[in-house]
């Protein structure tokens, strides 16, 4: 964070000071929630959960060399007591942000959100220094707690902003007003607290509602191939550039292939020039969220050959997100167990087949959340494209959803023993270590309450073991 003393925090935060012998004390260091990462300088939140209160931590962290505390009651140690946290954090993030010269780039959308955000950064930061949100931290708690980590030389702050209802994103522009917002998509996540996809799009448009006017540098970067998102045009006052592989797109990709390995690669198009672009990510769903990239990053004045370079040697910065795993054994394993919803299960079944063209596949997954009244469809839905895709074998874990997934899949044709339910994470880890054979490649996804991370890790773990079947 930039430098604050104790006495400037207090007066942004509109709270009291306890137990500071000197306010004029700095705060140096980052702002954190979690006791065991305060460390010098820093000023730590504390948070009173359903099971865990902050405050309790409140000794602890300062022996750790945090400066003070911020809580809503005295704690015996430096502290700054307000009446609401989250309120005190919200305002302190505002204020850093003004007072920082930074660009604030806001992207949010029903899919892709945390991938292109990485990509972002990834480009961004070999123009200057970037700060951005880490995983998906992307709430009313964490956007601010991001935004903070920025410091004097932060140039580009780059923030994932997430919603689970009307008013949910104007809340955090309200905190961190952006200067470029980006809107990826309008899907079926989240669609059952929702309502609809309408509800969905009047949820997400709140992004391009608060950018500034095109005279004052707004920029609204929207993807042309949504009609839900195109239609956003309508309701802001910036620049809008539209990207995508329509040919009306500003920023577009032409010549779009998978390698063998099966990993994008095409021909960018901005307004400054053409380049070629070969991904180090998988999945042609990674093309999307490349163009959301490379438009934020020609709006900030980046060149078509600089966007590209970086978008070819850019990572996954975020953990569970098709982390591919070669076994020593030979067998893939596509750990992309973060979460799920239709549009990305639809994805990363694609990827498994491009990935896994010419070997045995199989499918590992669990439950979609927040479907509400699509559930069962949505299920069916991607059961079906299990089949049509030729994977191999489908595993479907779980309770009452995992039951229509395999359902989707016997009906569309998958009968024998080409589609399973299994009760549990361990049931699915027994049967893949029982049936794997060399070669083989393993896609596991599913919500993130389902925790089917675990099947990734222990199929990766059972590799280095070097157990496999030989059959």
């Amino acid at each position: 964070m930039i430098a604050l003393s104790l006495a400037e925090i207090a007066e942004v935060v509109g709270g009291q000071t306890h137990d500071i012998p000197d306010p004029s004390v700095q705060v140096t260091g980052p702002v954190v929630r979690d006791s065991r990462e305060a460390g010098p300088g820093c000023l730590f939140v504390a948070f009173a959960g359903e099971r865990v209160d902050g405050h309790d931590f409140a000794a602890a962290v300062v022996e750790a060399g945090a400066v003070a505390v911020l809580g809503t009651r005295p704690v015996g140690v430096p502290a700054i007591v307000v009446d609401d946290v989250q309120s005190a954090l919200g305002a302190l993030a505002r204020h850093v942000v003004r007072r920082l010269g930074a660009t604030l780039v806001a992207l949010t959308g029903s899919a892709g959100k945390t991938s292109t955000k990485d990509l972002i950064a990834q480009v961004l930061r070999r123009k200057a220094p970037t700060v951005f949100t880490p995983g998906s931290l992307n709430n009313e708690i964490g956007l601010p707690l991001t935004a903070l980590s920025a410091t004097e030389e932060t140039r580009f702050l780059v923030l994932e902003m997430g919603a689970r209802g009307i008013g949910h994103i104007r809340y955090l522009t309200g905190l961190t007003p952006p200067k470029v917002g980006l809107v990826l998509n309008v899907g079926s996540a989240h669609i059952g607290e929702f309502g609809g996809r309408e509800q969905i799009a009047q949820a997400k448009g709140e992004l391009v509602e608060a950018l500034p006017s095109e005279a004052e540098g707004g920029t609204a970067i929207l993807n042309a191939d949504d009609p839900y998102v195109r239609a956003m045009a309508s309701r802001t006052k910036a620049k809008v550039i539209f990207f995508g592989e329509s040919g009306e797109a500003d920023v577009r990709a032409e010549n779009v292939r998978l390698t063998d390995t099966g990993q994008p690669s095409f021909r960018l198009h901005t307004p400054s020039g053409a380049s070629d672009v070969t991904m180090r990510l998988y999945g042609e769903h990674h093309v999307s969220n490349a163009l959301a990239a490379a438009a934020v990053a020609h709006e900030l004045g980046m060149s078509a050959d600089e966007i590209a370079v970086a978008l070819s040697e850019a990572g996954s910065l975020s953990r569970w997100r098709m982390e591919v795993t070669e076994r020593p054994d030979g067998v893939t394993v596509v750990n992309d167990a973060y979460n799920a919803n239709p549009e990305s299960m639809r994805a990363a079944l694609r990827a498994l087949a491009a990935i896994g063209k010419g070997r045995r596949t199989w499918a590992v997954l669990g439950k979609m959340a927040e479907l509400g009244d699509e559930a069962l469809a949505e299920h069916d839905a991607v059961g079906r494209l299990a089949v049509r895709l030729n994977v191999s074998k489908l595993v479907a874990v779980g309770g009452r959803e995992a039951a229509w997934l395999q359902l989707g899949a016997y009906n569309e044709g998958s009968w024998g023993e080409e589609s399973v339910h299994v009760s549990d994470a361990q049931a699915a880890v027994d049967l893949l270590r029982s049936e794997l054979r060399p070669g083989d490649v393993v896609l596991v996804k599913a919500s993130r309450s389902v925790g089917l991370e675990s099947v990734a890790q222990a199929l990766i773990e059972t590799g280095a073991e070097g157990e496999v079947s030989a059959r």
